[in-house]
């Protein structure tokens, strides 16, 4: 339902190196590329995250509230992926763990720009 998300940054060429080392082993890439605006997906069809330079010119601001949840295969890349985002910049936002027991366990990050993101997997 969902084609695509789009976070605000400051740095574009951090911002493509980010997201695409962190959801690398995701199959995901830059797969388009127009300057201020980039989309990084694991393939037609599949929902892509936007990354941009705000078209007003503003700095950035992530939402309060606003959040972007990535699903993952297991609880181990949910731990993966957290440390992952950690070591390209992101600081934590509220580490690995069952949030709802057996059913819903994941991690946070807030991104260098300030966008948090969660890593979440259902069971």
């Amino acid at each position: 339902m969902i084609g695509y998300v789009t976070l605000g940054v400051n740095d574009m060429t951090r911002a493509k190196a980010f997201y695409g080392d962190l959801l690398a082993d995701k199959g995901a890439k830059v797969v388009m590329d127009q300057g201020r605006l980039a989309f990084v997906s694991a393939g037609r069809g599949q929902p892509m995250l936007a990354i941009c330079e705000p078209y007003d010119k503003n700095d950035p601001a992530p939402g309060n509230g606003t959040m972007v949840a990535l699903t993952a295969d297991s609880k181990e890349q949910v731990d993966q992926l957290h440390q992952k985002a950690l070591d390209l910049g992101a600081t934590c936002d509220g580490p690995p763990g069952q949030r709802i027991p057996d059913r819903f366990y994941g991690a946070y990050v807030r991104d260098p720009d300030g966008n948090k993101l969660c890593f979440f997997v259902f069971g």
